[in-house]
C-alpha cells in the first residue's frame, strides 16, 4: 500500500506530496511542492529552427528568451536547422537525417546513417514521397523525454504534431503552437502545379498534414497566432474551437527600430523569402518588379538564400538578376540595417498565419506594402493608414501599390511611423510569453493533467 498522498489544494493552487504518517515530504521526492502559479519547467520542442528567416525559428528564439526573462526554466529539444538561443537556455540536439539541407536538398541517406527506428522511418517516408521530418522528430522527442518525466512540468511543441506528441502528452502535460494550417500550403502548391503528375506528387508530399490534423484534434490546448488561423484550422483540420486560444506573436521594438543615421536608398525594396513556395507569393513580386523596372530604377533585397527552383527560373526569364540582392546568414542587427536602407518593405504572400516579417518591418518604421493574404489585414491594419495594401495574387495590383509608395515620400513617412506605433502598442515578446504562460497554467489545471501530475509525483517519491 502506498503510504504517500498527493493533494491538490484548490485554494493554494499547488500540489503537495505528504507522508500520511509524518505529514512530511517523502524521501527521494521533489523537495518542494509543485506550485501551479510559480516558475515552471518547460521542455520546448521544435523540429526545425531556422534562425533568422523561418517563422518557427524566430518564434523559438524570442519566445524562449522571454519565458526565461519571466523567471521560468526552458530547455529546447530541436532538429536541424538548429535554432539560435539565449545563452541561458540549454539546447538538446535531436538530429534528423537532414535530408533537406541547404547544400544538398533532397539527398538520399546512406544505409550507414540509419542508426535507429526514427532514422529508418524518416527515410522510408521520404522515399515514398512524403515530408518525413515531423513524424520522425516526434519519435526522437518521445525517446528523449521518456527518461525525464519529472524534470519538466509541461511540454510545448512548436508545430511538429507528429503522432508521438500524443504519447508525450500522456506522460507530461503538453501544449502546441500551430502557426497556420499547412493545408493552405498544400492548396496553393497544388493550384500552381503545371500538370496532374505534379499535383499528385504534391498531394503525397503533404500527406503529413492528415497526421497533424488528427494529433491537433486530440490535444487539449492549441495556441494559435491569429483569429484568421483559428478559423482556418477549425475548417481545414477539424480542430474544435474550444481547444484553441489566440496568443499573437511579438517583436522586439528596441532591436527592430528606425535607424536615423542610415539613409534610405531611392527605389530600394526589401522582402523576406524563407522558402521557395507558392504561399509566399514571391513570383508576383518578381513580376511586379519587372513591370516597375521598365519605368524607373528599382532594386530588391531578398532576405533568404538564392535557391534553384521556380523563383530562380523566373528571375532569369524576367532578366532581373542584376537588380536583386540575396542576403542570408546575417544577424538581426544587420537585418534592421537592411530595412533602414529600403524605401519600402514588401510582403507579397498569398497566405500568412501571422507574418513576423510584416511586424518586424513595421517596427523599423519602414513603410510596408502588403497583400490581404490570410491574416495579413489583421496584422498590418488599414490601407493608407498603417500599410499600403493590395490584393493577393495580383502582380499588377502589387506593382501599383509599390508605385504609390515610391512616388510619395510623405505617404511613406506617415505610414512608416503609424506602422511602428501599431506594432509597439500591440505586440511584444514579453506580452506573448505572459499570455503563453497563462495557457500553460490553464493546461496544468485541467483535471486529467492534475491526475497526471499526481501520478508522476507519486512515482518520484516511490
Amino acid at each position: 500500500m502506498n503510504k504517500y498522498l498527493v493533494i491538490w489544494s484548490s485554494q493554494r493552487h499547488h500540489w503537495s506530496c505528504v507522508n500520511k504518517k509524518s505529514d512530511s515530504y517523502p524521501k527521494g521526492s521533489m523537495t518542494e511542492p509543485f506550485d501551479i502559479d510559480g516558475p515552471l519547467r518547460i521542455a520546448y520542442l521544435t523540429y526545425r529552427g531556422k534562425p533568422h528567416v523561418g517563422g518557427q525559428g524566430v518564434y523559438t528564439r524570442h519566445l524562449t528568451k522571454a519565458l526565461v526573462d519571466l523567471g521560468h526554466s526552458v530547455e529546447v529539444f530541436g532538429g536541424q536547422p538548429y535554432p539560435i538561443l539565449d545563452p541561458r537556455i540549454p539546447m538538446h540536439k535531436l538530429p534528423s537525417l537532414d535530408i533537406f539541407n541547404d547544400q544538398y536538398p533532397g539527398r538520399v541517406p546512406a544505409y550507414w546513417e540509419l542508426k535507429n527506428w526514427p532514422d529508418v522511418l524518416e527515410t522510408l517516408q521520404y522515399m515514398a514521397g512524403t515530408f518525413s521530418e515531423p513524424l520522425a522528430f516526434s519519435k526522437r522527442a518521445k525517446r528523449a523525454l521518456a527518461s525525464r518525466i519529472n524534470d519538466f512540468d509541461l511540454v510545448h511543441d512548436n508545430q511538429c504534431l507528429g503522432y508521438d506528441i500524443l504519447k508525450i502528452e500522456k506522460m507530461i502535460p503538453t501544449i502546441v503552437t500551430l502557426h497556420h494550417p499547412i493545408t493552405k500550403d498544400r492548396e496553393l502548391e497544388m493550384n500552381h502545379a503545371p500538370n496532374w503528375r505534379k499535383r499528385r506528387s504534391i498531394g503525397r508530399w503533404y500527406n503529413f498534414v492528415k497526421m497533424q490534423g488528427k494529433v491537433a484534434s486530440k490535444l487539449p490546448r492549441i495556441v494559435v497566432v491569429s483569429e484568421n488561423s483559428i478559423a482556418d484550422i477549425h475548417t481545414d483540420m477539424g480542430v474544435s474551437l474550444d481547444r484553441m486560444r489566440l496568443v499573437p506573436v511579438g517583436v522586439d521594438p528596441d532591436l527592430f527600430r528606425p535607424l536615423a543615421h542610415i539613409q534610405r536608398e531611392p527605389g530600394r525594396l526589401i522582402t523576406t523569402a524563407s522558402a521557395d513556395v507558392a504561399l509566399k507569393g514571391l513570383s508576383y513580386l518578381l513580376e511586379a518588379l519587372a513591370k516597375l523596372r521598365t519605368e524607373r530604377d528599382v532594386r530588391l533585397t531578398i532576405i533568404g538564400k538564392a535557391r534553384q527552383g521556380a523563383s530562380a527560373d523566373l528571375i532569369t526569364t524576367l532578366g532581373l538578376g542584376d537588380c536583386i540582392d540575396f542576403v542570408s546568414g546575417v544577424t538581426d542587427e544587420r537585418i534592421v540595417e537592411l530595412y533602414a536602407q529600403a524605401e519600402l518593405a514588401v510582403v507579397p504572400s498569398l497566405y500568412e498565419g501571422f507574418s513576423l516579417p510584416a511586424v518586424e518591418a513595421m517596427a523599423t518604421g519602414t513603410c510596408l506594402v502588403a497583400t490581404d493574404g490570410g491574416a495579413l489585414p489583421e496584422v498590418t491594419g488599414v490601407d493608407n493608414d498603417t500599410v499600403i495594401g493590395c490584393k493577393a495574387g495580383d502582380a499588377d495590383g502589387l506593382a501599383a501599390a509599390i508605385r504609390r509608395g515610391l512616388d510619395d515620400a510623405d505617404l511613406r513617412q506617415r505610414i512608416g511611423a503609424a506602422g511602428r506605433q501599431r506594432v509597439t502598442e500591440r505586440w511584444s515578446w514579453r506580452h506573448c510569453a505572459a499570455l503563453t504562460v497563462d495557457q500553460y497554467r490553464e493546461v496544468l489545471a485541467m483535471p486529467h493533467n492534475q491526475r497526471k501530475i499526481a501520478k508522476n509525483v507519486q512515482k518520484s517519491g516511490a
